[in-house]
C-alpha cells in the first residue's frame, strides 16, 4: 500500500520532520501545563502530610491557617490534649515572607514548630535537626540555602542546621522551620519603635497608670511585649479512634474550628487553588483547539500538495476508503511525531520552571489518545478535498 507519510519523508523529510517538531513543541507545551496543574495539587497535598496531622484546631469561624488568618491561645493545646483519643497536640504558626539569598530576595513560608511534634520537618536530606530553642533553622532546598548559612528572619538571624525536601507551601514556595517560640516571635510581635510608642500611649492612659495601684503598668506594658498566640493546634489521634469524633468533640466542648485530614485537603485542594485550576483548564482547552486547527492546516496544505498523486490513484482504480486511510495515517504519523518530541521536550524542561511540575504516566497514555483523537478530525477536511479530486487531473496540465 501507498503511504503518503513515508512520500513526504522521503521526498520533503526536513518539511515533515520540521513540522512534527513544531507540533511537538505545542504538544509539550500542552503537556507541561497539565504537569504544573498536578504539581499544584501535590503541593497542596503534601503540605498537609508533612504537618502529620490528623486533626487541625483554629480559630472558630475560620478555615484553618493555610486559607486564612487564624489565631488561638497558645494554651489550647493542653485542652485539647486531655480529650479522649488524641494522642499528640502541638502548637504551630504559619506565616509567609521574602528573605534575602545572597543578595536576592525569595518567597518563604516560616514555620514554628514544636520538636518531636507534629508540624516538624518530616526528613531531611542534608544536616541536622532543630535542638536548640533559639536562632536554629531548617530550610527546604528549594530555598537555595547552604548548611551553615545564615537566615535573616524580621529581627534575628537563623543559622541552617539541615536541610529538607519537598517541604512546601500550597502556593510551591519553600518552608524555613524555626522554634515554636521564635516563630511567635517573628509573627506576632511588633518591631521597637512600635512597642515604644505602645508603652507611651498605655503610660497615657489613666485606667493603667493609676497611683493607687502600684505595679499595674508595668505588668500591662510586659503584657504587650510577649506573645502568647499560635495559628493553630495539630493533633494526632490514637490508632482505633475517629478523627470526625474527636474533630466534633473539640468544636463542641471546646468552641473552636476543626477540620480532619480529609475537609482540610478539600480546602487546600478545591478552594485555596480552585481558580488557578480552572484557569489551567481553559489553557488546555485553548490549547487542545489550537492543535486541531493546526494539524487540519498542516494536513489539508500537505494533501494539496499531492493532488496529482491521488488523481493518479483514482485512475488506477483505487478505492476512496484507502485513500482515506492514506491521509488519516500520515495525520496520526504526524501526530505520533508530534507526541514524541512533545513528550521528551517536557520532561527536559520540567526541572526548570519555579514551580514545580509533576508529569505522570496517566496523564501522557491520556494525552496520546487524545491526540489521536484529535489527528483523526484533522483529517477529515482533507480526507473530503480528496475524495472531490477528479481522476482527469492526472493526464491534465
Amino acid at each position: 500500500m501507498i503511504s503518503l507519510a513515508a512520500r513526504d519523508i522521503a521526498h520533503s523529510w526536513s518539511k515533515y520532520v520540521l513540522t512534527g517538531i513544531g507540533l511537538g513543541l505545542l504538544i509539550g507545551v500542552t503537556f507541561s501545563m497539565a504537569g504544573i496543574f498536578r504539581g499544584m495539587v501535590d503541593d497542596a497535598q503534601v503540605l498537609l502530610r508533612n504537618s502529620q496531622a490528623d486533626i487541625w484546631v483554629v480559630q472558630k469561624d475560620t478555615q484553618g491557617p493555610y486559607a486564612e488568618a487564624s489565631s488561638l491561645p497558645d494554651d489550647v493545646y493542653r485542652s485539647v490534649l486531655g480529650l479522649p483519643g488524641v494522642q499528640q497536640a502541638a502548637n504551630v504558626t504559619y506565616f509567609t515572607m521574602q528573605v534575602q539569598q545572597q543578595g536576592k530576595d525569595v518567597r518563604v513560608m516560616v514555620v514554628g514548630f514544636e520538636a518531636g511534634q507534629p508540624g516538624a520537618p518530616p526528613s531531611l536530606v542534608a544536616g541536622r535537626h532543630v535542638t536548640r530553642s533559639h536562632y536554629e533553622a531548617v530550610a527546604d532546598v528549594k530555598a537555595g540555602f547552604t548548611l551553615g548559612e545564615r537566615i535573616r528572619i524580621r529581627r534575628n538571624d537563623y543559622t541552617v542546621v539541615g536541610l529538607s525536601s519537598r517541604t512546601v507551601s500550597s502556593g510551591g514556595d519553600p518552608m524555613v522551620f524555626i522554634p515554636l517560640a521564635d516563630g511567635q516571635a517573628s509573627q506576632f510581635l511588633k518591631d521597637n519603635d512600635a512597642i515604644v510608642s505602645g508603652r507611651m500611649r498605655t503610660a497615657a492612659n489613666p485606667a493603667f497608670n493609676r497611683p493607687a495601684v502600684p505595679g499595674l503598668l508595668e505588668a500591662v506594658q510586659a503584657s504587650q511585649t510577649v506573645s502568647h498566640n499560635v495559628n493553630a493546634v495539630l493533633v494526632r489521634v490514637r490508632p482505633g479512634w475517629s478523627a470526625q469524633t474527636i474533630a466534633a468533640q473539640v468544636q463542641r466542648w471546646k468552641h473552636l474550628q476543626a477540620y480532619t485530614y480529609a475537609e482540610m485537603e478539600e480546602i487546600a485542594v478545591q478552594k485555596l487553588i480552585a481558580t488557578s485550576a480552572k484557569q489551567i483548564g481553559l489553557f488546555l482547552v485553548i490549547l487542545t483547539i489550537v492543535s486541531t486547527a493546526i494539524v487540519s492546516f498542516i494536513i489539508y496544505t500537505m494533501t494539496l500538495g499531492k493532488i496529482r498523486e491521488i488523481a493518479v490513484l483514482k485512475l488506477i482504480g483505487t478505492r476512496n476508503s484507502t485513500i482515506a486511510w492514506m491521509i488519516l495515517q500520515e495525520s496520526i504519523g504526524l501526530g505520533l511525531v508530534g507526541f514524541i518530541i512533545g513528550k521528551t521536550v517536557s520532561t527536559l524542561w520540567a526541572p526548570a520552571f519555579p514551580k514545580y511540575v509533576l508529569l505522570l504516566p496517566q496523564d501522557a497514555v491520556a494525552g496520546l489518545l487524545v491526540i489521536i483523537v484529535v489527528c483523526t478530525l484533522a483529517s477529515t477536511m482533507a480526507i473530503r478535498a480528496a475524495l472531490k479530486v477528479d481522476p482527469a487531473e492526472a493526464i491534465g496540465g
